[in-house]
């Protein structure tokens, strides 16, 4: 099914999203910064795509999951998506064992 895997990282982002905006962990926190982490964050990991790729090491396998738009060869449209969702699910990670290991339990 053409979408599924675009859609769960979707589905999965606003899961985080909901949490972050629940216990302000990074971008209901401080937007700014959680925006220009993620973003140099994806771009650092697109470039380690470029490497991996060029080197031959990464090569896009063939799955009906994938919409199939590809934003260069072996680099599905899927991939900058996956890898913003990673960058800001970290934050969103970092910032709950901050607030732990501070003891602030804002609920």
């Amino acid at each position: 099914m053409p979408g599924l895997y675009l859609a769960a990282i979707l589905l999965s982002a606003a899961g985080v999203a909901a949490l972050d905006a629940r216990f302000r962990l990074a971008a209901w926190h401080a937007p700014a910064r959680t925006a220009l982490a993620v973003v140099l964050g994806t771009v650092f990991f697109l470039i380690w795509d470029a490497a991996g790729i060029a080197a031959g090491v990464f090569v896009k396998g063939s799955s009906p999951l994938l919409i199939g738009i590809d934003l260069a060869p072996h680099l599905p449209l899927e991939e900058p998506v996956f890898l913003a969702f990673l960058c800001y699910l970290s934050l969103v990670i970092y910032g709950a064992f901050l607030r732990r290991k501070n003891g602030s339990a804002d609920t």
